[in-house]
This record gives structure tokens, sequence and C-alpha cells, in this order.
């Protein structure tokens, strides 16, 4: 079936969907942050309702705004990107984190 003939019976069907340009994608959650870069994103909107479809590789946090936090207050360091960077490379290891920031 080619691509007009799909998009004819969705519409008949009361469905409309819609690619949307998207760079990144960032899912925040109380276990960390998922980051989805360069991701494929479809919007579909059926009977008033909408649905956002998100594929593509994800970077999963393995730690929370908690640890950004104490990371923060026990390095000195104010800069977040800066602590979530240093969180990643020591795999959530807070006081890894901590250590590696104030060598």
């Amino acid at each position: 079936m080619n691509p007009k003939q799909l998009e004819g019976m969705l519409k008949q069907m009361g469905m409309k969907m819609e690619n949307i340009s998207a760079t990144q994608v960032v899912i925040k959650s109380d276990n960390g942050d998922i980051t989805i870069n360069n991701p494929q994103v479809v919007k579909t909107t059926m009977k008033g309702q909408v649905v956002y479809q998100v594929s593509g590789n994800a970077d999963e946090a393995t730690f929370s705004e908690e640890d950004v936090k104490l990371v923060m207050e026990q390095s000195g360091v104010k800069d977040e990107e800066k602590v979530k960077k240093s969180l990643q490379e020591s795999n959530g290891e807070v006081v890894e984190a901590i250590m590696k920031l104030k060598s």
C-alpha cells in the first residue's frame, strides 16, 4: 500500500498522523532522565486525543536529580551540566563523581 492510500484510510477512520522534526527528546522521571537524540517523532490525533510516538536510541541516566544536587553540594560545583556529565562518566556512582570533580 502506498503512503497516499494509507493516509486516505487513516483520514477516513478519523486519524491524522504528522511527523515532527526533533533533535532531542528528554523524558524526566523520579529515577533519572531518558534522553533520545535524533529521534523520529510522530504525532497521531484520533477522536480528539493526541498520542506522540518516539523512536530512536535512548541514553538512560543512572542517577536521580537528588544525586545531582548531592554532588553539587559536596563538590562545590554549581554547573549542573558538568555534574551530570561527571555522574554519567562514573556510571551514577556519587562518591566517584564528587572525587572526580574535586580533583
